[in-house]
């Protein structure tokens, strides 16, 4: 097993394009760690660079204890699984998965035992004589990570392996791949744009974006203490809400003002001292929407949160309900209980949880206090 290090990664192309820059990051041994961000942020470009499938244009890149710049993918000791699975559509499922081995000259009884312990722990034995032809994207995506599985490498490197499956397909292979990093126990490199992915799969996230890494959290942490504006409207469905409010003090006390309405901070944020420094300055909100509250228990409980919104449109989700509120020109979703009353058209009061409010600096875009 292995651990990946890599050290001042960049990668410039041809013109002055540097899609990935100064890129550190340590990757321990059987961790499960996943690049997330947008299209175009070099996620993928980074992972290539760890196959050796691109050219590290400047640093180090070590797998172990091992330099492996120059090293050929081959013999890096990786297995990489694509978005598009890059079967051999004449062989069965069986010769799919024994390919690699046989290339390396494995004995045959080794083959047949790793190929059929591999097809259970993936549960696809049934299916080792078939083609690709009659398999579903489910059962492809098993097999494609059969393959990679069967090589025993010390690191696993996915590339959206589970994009072209259908949502509940989705949903059922996330639980499946945190059970085989479980099983095999080996490192797992992970590309995705789905966020949900990412939270619900990986030890640690790394977010990216335009080629450089802007947080490598764990999911929680992530959730909880998002290091900029970026990171907070990235992580997180729906994603959380945003308003422009100028800070200001009255009498000891901390308020947030936008247009007619204002929250009143809590003591615990409002007594931090780096607070002085923005009195009289515009900061930018944010709250999750699970943290606007429509009932009158909240409202009552919450009284220097309370703001009047408009009711624009309401998505059941089943167990809640998003809103989707207009207030002071500021357009907000709230996740409230399913039993809300609100309706497209109605003018209701919210309650803010002030005390799960995030500022961040309008300038820079970096938090002030979580």
């Amino acid at each position: 097993m292995a651990s990946v290090s890599l050290k001042h990664i960049y990668k410039k192309y041809p013109g002055g394009v540097t899609a990935v820059s100064d890129f550190c990051l340590e990757i321990k041994d059987k961790e499960f760690l996943i690049l997330v961000g947008p299209s175009g942020c070099g996620k993928t470009t980074t992972l290539r660079m760890i196959a050796g499938l691109e050219e590290i244009t400047e640093g180090e890149l070590f797998i172990g204890d091992k330099l492996v710049n120059d090293v050929a993918p081959k013999d890096r000791d990786i297995a990489m699984v694509f978005q598009n699975y890059a079967l051999y559509p004449h062989m069965t499922v069986f010769d799919n998965m024994a390919f690699g081995l046989k290339l390396r000259k494995t004995p045959k009884e080794e083959i047949k035992r790793r190929v059929e312990e591999a097809a259970r722990i993936l549960d696809i034995t049934h299916l080792l004589d078939r083609k690709p032809k009659a398999l579903s994207g489910g059962q492809k995506q098993r097999v494609a990570l059969g393959r990679a599985i069967v090589r025993k490498p010390t690191v696993f490197l996915l590339d959206e392996p589970l994009s072209n499956l259908d949502a509940k397909l989705r949903a059922t292979m996330r639980t499946e791949l945190t059970k085989i990093h479980q099983r095999i126990g080996t490192t797992f490199i992970y590309v995705t744009h789905d966020q949900t992915e990412a939270m619900t799969m990986a030890t640690r996230i790394v977010v990216m974006k335009d080629g450089l890494i802007q947080q490598v959290d764990t999911p929680q942490n992530l959730y909880d203490y998002p290091v900029n504006l970026f990171v907070a409207g990235f992580i997180g469905t729906p994603q959380m809400n945003f308003v422009d409010c100028e800070l200001e003090e009255d009498k000891g006390e901390m308020f947030l003002n936008f247009g007619n309405s204002s929250v009143k901070l809590p003591a615990e944020k409002a007594n931090d001292p780096i607070l002085k420094d923005y009195v009289g300055k515009e900061v930018v909100m944010g709250i999750r929407p699970e943290c606007i509250h429509d009932d009158e228990a909240s409202i009552a409980a919450m009284p220097g949160g309370v703001i009047e919104a408009d009711v624009e449109v309401t998505e059941l989700m089943g167990a809640e309900i998003y809103l989707y509120l207009s207030s002071e020109e500021n357009n907000l979703i709230a996740k409230v209980s399913n039993r809300s009353k609100a309706r497209a058209g109605d003018v209701i009061k919210v309650a803010i949880d002030a005390s799960k409010i995030h500022l961040f600096d309008k300038d820079t875009e970096r938090y002030i206090i979580h």
